[in-house]
């Protein structure tokens, strides 16, 4: 299994759950970093050599990203009534 060196499970939980505003600029920082180094790895190393828990992990971590968008809420907003529209 190759699941070294990547980011513990409770880890990623314990980032999303703390608020931002409460985090120090290092903790952001490094929360970030660690994330992208994090995708990386998931993405290079596939899911057969995995353990069952990073491999359901990163299945949903790909499939959120898949569904993410950087519309804002605005946005959508102007787009669900047709104000996006010249």
């Amino acid at each position: 299994m190759s699941d070294a060196n990547r980011k513990d499970l409770g880890d990623k939980v314990a980032d999303k759950v703390t608020p931002d505003h409460s985090k120090s600029t290092t903790e952001k920082v490094k929360d970030t970093v660690t994330g992208t180094v994090d995708k990386v790895q998931r993405d290079a190393v596939p899911d057969s050599q995995k353990s069952t828990t990073q491999s359901a992990a990163d299945k949903v971590s790909r499939e959120t990203d898949a569904h993410k968008t950087d519309e804002s809420l605005l946005d959508k907003a102007k787009h669900a009534v047709g104000m996006d529209k010249k």
